[in-house]
């Protein structure tokens, strides 16, 4: 008899659970609240036997995250990678829980997170009729809390009263936004795993005014813009580069075996050395090394190698060394990623003291055979930015070919 319970008790907790998982299969549409209004954004889950798989959708972005389970009846979806977490209650075609993100000083911040099941729309119905078209290039300026101002360019396309595109800047790309013209505003937004994205402002005939930015639930910028076909930000490479009185570059640090790597050894001699700055934290990065890892694949016979540099939020090998490893695990990355630092870039500063700053994450320093430094490029403007990811593809071929024709 209690054999039979007990075989009863877990077929019953196996249909509930398969019950939940075959209930969320589709497209949500959620949202988590910030100071200026609540950010949707659209997850799409697919269920097979006991794999559940959940992604962001963004634009033309279908991202993995990197796991989901059922507890009970909560539906765990982690971004390990990306230290944040979605816990929700699953009824009939909702979800009602907590987005919790941890910050880089260790803190958690948390918001509510709710979605609806079969609603793929973003702000509004794609349907309804937009008033205006904001097509094309604008020049922006956000101004940051204390008052700080920096450059950004729009780059959007609309059909119908759907908008997607993004803002370049000189640290990189907003990544894939997604969005709407409602009435006299243009709305947009995006969730990956780490950044939770919110941008309005109203619409003046060829003016962007009274903008406002909300990222991480908390924190937020105003920005406003005007239309201009020929809207640029300032030269990446020009922005970071090489403190006069040094010549090579050097470099020598751990990688997650415990092992020290460094650039007089032996397979890195006479080969064309790029060397990455980035961190397990940053989808900027996530772009730029999954077109590094395209490339190499593409180019096997080629002298050259990258060596990638991770400034993590903590130096602890216990903590970082599994990040890092995931994060190569997750794109593919066959070279070495060494712990460098933290993200803080006074502390990051210290480690690379050969360069006057370093100014964003990703950035790449190109060496040539005698590693010599070459270039080095601010910024990645990724598959999001539509031509200027064309434009740097073509000028990452041409200089590459430059300095492998080299002796």
């Amino acid at each position: 008899m209690r054999k039979l319970l007990l075989m009863l008790s877990a077929f019953l907790l196996w249909q509930c659970q398969s019950e939940n998982k075959k209930n969320i299969d589709g497209v949500w549409r959620a949202e988590v609240p910030t100071l200026i209004g609540p950010i949707p954004f659209n997850l799409e889950i697919e269920t097979k036997n006991d794999t559940i798989k959940v992604y962001a959708i963004n634009a033309d972005e279908k991202l993995e995250l990197d796991n989901a389970f059922f507890k009970n009846d909560s539906l765990h979806i982690t971004m390990e990678v990306f230290d944040a977490e979605i816990v929700a209650h699953v009824s009939d075609k909702t979800m009602h829980g907590i987005y919790t993100k941890k910050l880089d000083d260790n803190s958690n911040r948390t918001g509510a997170f709710s979605a609806s099941m079969g609603d793929s729309y973003r702000f509004t119905a794609d349907s309804e009729t937009a008033k205006h078209d904001v097509s094309g290039k604008w020049q922006v300026s956000f101004t940051e809390p204390e008052g700080k101002i920096y450059p950004a360019v729009g780059i959007f396309s609309q059909k119908g009263n759907k908008v997607t595109g993004t803002f370049l800047t000189s640290t990189g790309d907003y990544r894939f936004l997604d969005g709407n013209v409602v009435g006299d505003s243009l709305k947009l937004s995006c969730f990956d795993g780490t950044h939770i994205f919110l941008f309005k402002a109203k619409i003046n005939e060829n003016k962007l005014e009274g903008g406002r930015f909300s990222s991480s639930l908390l924190y937020k910028e105003t920005w406003e813009g005007v239309k201009d076909d020929n809207a640029k930000l300032p030269d990446p490479d020009s922005l970071t580069f090489i403190k006069a009185g040094f010549d090579k570059f050097e470099l020598s640090f751990k990688n997650t075996k415990g092992e020290t790597i460094s650039l007089s050894d032996a397979q890195y001699k006479d080969k064309v050395v790029l060397v990455q700055i980035l961190g397990s934290w940053c989808p900027n990065c996530m772009d730029e090394s999954k077109f590094y890892v395209k490339w190499l694949k593409e180019n096997p016979e080629k002298d050259v190698e990258i060596i990638g540099l991770a400034f993590e939020k903590s130096t602890e090998p216990d903590i970082a060394y599994p990040k890092i490893d995931k994060m190569k695990k997750r794109f593919g990355m066959e070279y070495e990623v060494l712990l460098a630092g933290t993200i803080d870039k006074e502390d990051a500063n210290k480690s690379l003291p050969m360069l006057n700053h370093i100014m964003s994450y990703p950035t790449t320093i190109y060496l040539d055979k005698k590693h010599h430094v070459r270039k080095i490029h601010t910024g990645f403007s990724g598959p999001g930015t539509g031509e200027y990811y064309a434009q740097f593809t073509e000028d990452f071929e041409r200089f590459m070919e430059l300095l492998i024709s080299e002796e």
